[in-house]
């Protein structure tokens, strides 16, 4: 009997995967432009391990991981192309009539032995999504689990049977979206090492002001454009940078201004998903209104501002009230008397009390320097409150307390 064997037939196991990619040049290196479903992400690169970083990268910050994963489950969801760097293991094939541009590439899988990859840019977004995955096929176990014990209850039963739906439903998902990888073939680790640095470099991180404009998931950036248009902020707010200088014509910046959205509607307490979640947009652009009607009454140079007699750095150069830290300080104390249900006329009274302690710079005999609670959050010679959030916390405790006392 003789036998015919096809050596084709036999691949035994490869651990490598194959995509169709763009070949391109950038800085005298070949470059390969694939998109991979994030399923195949963890198979190809190396997983970074916040114990023990890659000498050549940055160590990785776990938290920051777990939030890309938890954020791969909004279903918009978007994230730039991973950089990475190949010493040689990839092979490119190019396809017949595509001068070089168009090919396969094979990539051998991280633990093959044969993968020579190091990420340059993206490694948080690359164990993210190993987190991730492993996060919901463990949700999936688990229900197995339950399951296969029995002695469960028809609707406890169908309970978890829809939530395995859910989490094999999020799976299959990540397995059909892709995410984009520009891998860079480089052979010197010396040439590797300095793409990092150059990447991070020439990378501009966004501010905290474009933040608040354009970051939607939070309920105080969403409301922006409508809290805005108050008069005593209309054309006053500095809508790139973070921070007042002494000179900037502008009263605050956009972060500020969700700060005190923030200090309104939760006063010094942390917020949350589900404390967003139970928010009207109309109910917290109403609040915030009230609070800015209710300052610029009861101060004066506020007052002046809105109306336009009286510039942001004159009222930086004279009073507290120039100051971001003074304002988160008042709207979390409007959020602590209105949560107690005082009225937002008799707040506006409160305020207006305080208007002569608004002075700067603090004095000795002020009021800011005599009661013990606030007395280490104000320095001789200051033009706002020392802005950790411990000592703000501090001042509107004792700012709260003195309504009843005034």
């Amino acid at each position: 009997m003789s036998l015919s064997v096809d050596p084709s037939r036999l691949s035994g196991v490869k651990r490598e995967s194959t995509y169709l990619a763009v070949c391109s040049i950038q800085g005298g290196r070949e470059v390969f432009s694939v998109r991979l479903p994030l399923t195949d992400v963890t198979a190809l690169f190396p997983l970074p391990d916040a114990e023990n970083p890659d000498e050549d990268n940055r160590r990785v910050n776990l938290r920051h991981a777990k939030e890309f994963g938890m954020y791969l489950a909004n279903p918009r969801w978007v994230a730039p192309a991973l950089l990475v760097r190949d010493a040689g293991g990839c092979t490119f094939e190019p396809l017949k009539g595509s001068n070089g541009e168009i090919g396969y590439l094979t990539i051998p899988w991280t633990d093959s032995g044969l993968s020579l990859m190091l990420t340059i840019d993206g490694q948080h977004r690359i164990l993210g999504i190993d987190l991730e995955i492993k996060r919901v096929a463990h949700e999936i176990q688990g229900i197995d689990r339950a399951l296969a014990k029995g002695g469960l209850k028809a609707d406890r039963v169908e309970k978890l049977n829809a939530e395995k739906e859910r989490f094999v439903a999020e799976l299959e998902r990540m397995r059909s979206e892709s995410i984009g990888v520009d891998i860079y073939r480089e052979k010197d680790g010396a040439l590797a090492r300095q793409m990092f640095v150059d990447v991070a470099d020439n990378a501009r991180g966004i501010s905290a002001a474009v933040r608040s404009r354009f970051d939607s998931s939070k309920v105080a950036n969403r409301t922006l454009d409508h809290v805005i248009r108050h008069a005593l902020l209309k054309g006053r707010v500095d809508m790139e940078q973070d921070r007042m200088t002494k000179g900037s014509p502008h009263l605050i910046g956009a972060k500020h201004v969700a700060d005190i959205t923030r200090g309104v509607m939760f006063g010094t307490g942390r917020t949350s998903k589900a404390k967003e979640a139970a928010l009207e947009d109309n109910e917290v652009v109403a609040a915030v209104l009230d609070f800015l009607d209710c300052i610029t009454e009861a101060f004066p140079d506020l007052g002046a501002v809105a109306d336009g007699t009286l510039s942001p750095q004159v009222l930086r150069e004279n009073s507290l009230l120039g100051s971001v830290g003074m304002l988160r300080v008042l709207a979390a104390v409007f959020h602590n008397l209105r949560t107690a249900g005082v009225e937002a006329e008799a707040i506006t009274g409160h305020f207006r009390s305080l208007a002569p302690a608004m002075g700067a710079p603090v004095q000795e005999v002020s009021i800011w320097r005599k009661d013990p609670k606030t007395s280490e959050s104000f320095e001789v010679g200051a033009y706002a409150p020392v802005m950790r959030q411990q000592n703000i916390s501090y001042i509107v405790e004792a700012v709260t307390g003195w309504y009843k006392k005034r």
